[in-house]
């Protein structure tokens, strides 16, 4: 069985301990909950292949306590620092050549000549950080494919007796992974996925950034780029303007007149910050009782397009792509 700890120092201490030793531990961060292991350790690393039933050709973020950390793992440019410096700590994680003497195993990058790197906003993520102080590969503490866990209870929901213990920070506040930044190249940085920090930031810092591209199941250049991920058991239906009476509807903006049977509101108001952390848990949760009450099918209303409405849409569109027993995509059982 799982350990829920608490996050008092007496759980992070322990936590700090369990993944030393090689463990698997889920945590909290403003994003999602991610399954930490150490990522200088190959065997711990394919721990979370394991309990995810992950691709292997999928390479994981490494997170850190701080940006000195970070850039001792990789060779960073001056458009690293000037970013690292506008949104470190928080939902930023930056693509970048590994520097020489790195630490960090081969198969937490997938055997690339770059990695992925964050710092976390979370204080009990950054006080385990800081106590592990090792590189920690995390991806989010989920099956692959399906939904990302935004609480400790939906961490137990798909791993509980897979990985060695959850570190239960609470809610998470942004509630979407970070935004992916290739700066691989500092003369066409590109993001590759949009996230927690919103591209009109990210512009504001780097006019010339270049727009998510379109990605395909093959081996993926950053986290979280295939093309069926998020998903729920039911399908989903995208820019809905009505419910079918066989559909649950994940809606957004004000209530309007359906025929749904069952309604989860991302945000009444329109708030697309609200409504960002709250679109795992309505997944989540329309799936769930949708299941139970013989629905077919997930109905989502038009989401806006720009700020953090590129992100929720990014997720939706590869919640509603094809699934493996449709021949394409990538999910877990």
């Amino acid at each position: 069985m799982t350990r829920r700890l608490d996050a008092t120092e007496s759980g992070i201490a322990t936590a700090a301990s369990i993944l030393r030793a090689g463990g698997l531990v889920a945590f909290g961060t403003e994003t999602v909950y991610g399954l930490g292991a150490d990522a200088s350790q190959p065997q711990a690393v394919a721990r979370i292949f394991e309990a995810k039933n992950r691709p292997r050709f999928n390479p994981l973020i490494s997170h850190f306590a701080h940006a000195q950390a970070a850039f001792q793992q990789i060779v960073p440019n001056a458009l690293a620092h000037r970013l690292a410096q506008a949104f470190w700590p928080g939902p930023l994680t930056l693509i970048l050549p590994r520097a020489p003497g790195c630490c960090i195993s081969d198969l937490a990058a997938d055997g690339l000549s770059t990695l992925a790197v964050r710092v976390p906003a979370n204080a009990v993520a950054r006080a385990l950080l800081e106590q592990v102080d090792r590189p920690i590969a995390a991806p989010s503490a989920n099956r692959s494919g399906r939904i990302s866990p935004v609480d400790a209870t939906h961490v137990l929901e798909e791993l509980d007796g897979r990985i060695d213990a959850v570190l239960d920070s609470g809610p998470c506040t942004v509630g979407l992974e970070s935004t992916v930044v290739d700066l691989s190249d500092p003369q066409r940085p590109c993001l590759l996925r949009p996230g927690g920090i919103t591209l009109e930031e990210l512009q504001a810092i780097c006019p010339h950034i270049s727009l998510p591209q379109t990605t395909s199941d093959a081996a993926p250049h950053s986290p979280g780029r295939l093309i069926s991920h998020y998903a729920p058991h039911l399908p989903v239906r995208l820019d809905a303007l009505q419910a079918q009476p066989d559909e649950a509807l994940l809606a957004f903006g004000a209530p309007r007149p359906t025929n749904a049977p069952l309604v989860w509101n991302l945000s009444p108001t329109g708030s697309l910050e609200e409504a960002a952390a709250r679109l795992f848990t309505g997944l989540r949760t329309l799936d769930h009782k949708g299941q139970a009450m013989g629905l077919t099918r997930i109905a989502v209303q038009p989401i806006p397009h720009h700020g953090l409405g590129r992100a929720i849409q990014d997720r939706l569109n590869r919640a509603a792509a094809p699934r493996p027993q449709d021949g394409t995509g990538d999910t877990a059982p």
